[in-house]
């Protein structure tokens, strides 16, 4: 059944997928077929439909404050 499954794809393919199955530590024929789908799918990006123009746009970019994780690792936060 994998011989029948490769398809397009070529030994190449299947090399890979197999290699990367076995670093899952789960190995069946399934999985297998899945990494292949994988590595020869090209990547869709997702299409904006309908985008009204009442959706709300970001006006203020985010700021990090680390020091705000800071604090949260002070002692009375310590289990």
């Amino acid at each position: 059944m994998m011989a029948r499954s490769l398809g397009d794809s070529g030994l190449e393919t299947l090399e890979m997928a197999c290699d990367l199955t076995l670093q899952t530590g789960i190995i069946s024929s399934a999985i297998v077929l899945n990494e292949m789908r994988r590595l020869t799918e090209a990547a869709k990006p997702k299409t904006l439909i309908d985008i009204s123009p009442s959706t709300p746009t970001l006006t203020l970019e985010p700021l990090a404050d680390c020091s705000r994780y800071d604090t949260l690792r002070s002692e009375r936060h310590v289990h």
